[in-house]
């Protein structure tokens, strides 16, 4: 890591301080509220997830309640909050936890990085906001921002990097949650607000006179934007699995529930990628929740 722009990470923080968001799972230090947050995060807006994870951790406080309950009570519980996978990668996950660490989270980033579902990102986020350890975050937010300060498309390492090196030590979970806001909130990705930005004066594509292409478009863990979702399989899947929530579907229904009753044959294919993903089970004519 090497040093960092300490008036640059003065300055983010004290504009944190007066800016920050009112976020529940802020309040928390448990390793595994604060896991349960960052998977339904991701890809899912923060608004919906602020409703749906404090009930969620009433049903599962600990790794080791989630890990005891049914896939499908979990699936249940993950009603409203999309990509159902993540529901599934969570109770493998909780299942690990108790199996290896005795029901505990680990705090070493390669013990993490070995869990189901837990990526980068994740990892370094329970480190730095359970453990407070002095771990960089990089999601599509301050993915965006290292972009723009340093004027240019970055790689996946140079991202890393380049977030490793601006940490202030010691103050990685008040400086990623900073981060964090930052991106989401003025540094966004349409139409930035460069004029309420508390470091636009140490921003090198401000300092360019903010050239075309944007240095963020293109750059590693900058998201472009999901596809259409109106009409597509992943509104088919979601369909079928809130109905499955509410009890079993017949294999010749599941084009209707789906919303595609004139393309049996799409809805075959689906239904088979939720069986091979663990998130549903045939059973003879009757298609199941795991």
């Amino acid at each position: 890591m090497g040093d960092p722009d300490l008036t640059r990470s003065s300055t983010v923080l004290a504009w944190w301080e007066q800016q920050r968001r009112d976020l529940p799972w802020r309040a928390t230090r448990d390793p595994w509220e604060v896991l349960v947050c960052e998977v339904m995060a991701q890809q899912t807006q923060v608004a919906r997830v602020a409703e749906r994870w404090a009930p969620f951790l009433e049903r599962f406080p600990t790794a080791g309640v989630c890990a005891a309950a049914p896939v499908s009570e979990v699936v249940r519980w993950w009603s409203g909050l999309g990509y159902n996978r993540r529901a599934i990668n969570l109770h493998r996950c909780a299942r690990e936890v108790v199996e290896r660490h005795a029901g505990q989270l680990p705090h070493t980033l390669d013990e993490l990085l070995a869990l189901p579902g837990i990526g980068p990102y994740t990892a370094r986020a329970v480190l730095a906001f359970a453990f407070e350890a002095d771990h960089a975050v990089v999601d599509t937010n301050t993915a965006r921002v290292l972009a723009r300060w340093e004027a240019r498309r970055l790689t996946a390492r140079e991202v890393q990097d380049a977030a490793d090196a601006a940490l202030p030590p010691g103050h990685a979970w008040a400086w990623n949650q900073a981060m964090l806001d930052l991106g989401a909130a003025v540094c966004t990705r349409r139409a930035p607000h460069c004029g309420a930005c508390p470091v636009s004066g140490r921003c090198g594509w401000a300092a360019a006179g903010w050239p075309v292409p944007d240095p963020a478009d293109g750059s590693s863990g900058v998201s472009g934007g999901q596809s259409r979702f109106e009409g597509s399989d992943r509104q088919g899947r979601g369909r079928l699995v809130e109905a499955l929530r509410l009890g079993p579907v017949a294999r010749t229904d599941a084009a209707s529930v789906a919303g595609w009753p004139a393309d049996p044959a799409r809805a075959e294919r689906v239904m088979a990628g939720l069986v091979a993903d663990g998130l549903a089970r045939l059973d003879g004519s009757m298609l199941r929740l795991p």
